[in-house]
């Protein structure tokens, strides 16, 4: 039995085709132009959000060796 490339397509759908640039402008992002870009303080609201994320981070990185 044979299938034809129409079909089983080789890659994804696709959804539209619209630019990098153009998602870019719609989410109002700009690039990074110094390591200080990616110094912010106000990325998790407490201590206790930051612990909660590292904890589950540490979780899912170790979840296979066990």
């Amino acid at each position: 039995m044979s299938t034809s490339s129409a079909e089983h397509p080789a890659g994804p759908p696709e959804r539209g085709s619209v630019s990098i640039d153009e998602l870019a402008r719609r989410k109002h992002v700009r690039p990074i132009e110094s390591p200080d870009d990616l110094a912010q303080d106000d990325v998790f609201d407490s201590d206790e959000e930051l612990d909660a994320f590292l904890a589950h981070v540490h979780a899912t990185r170790h979840a296979d060796l066990a």
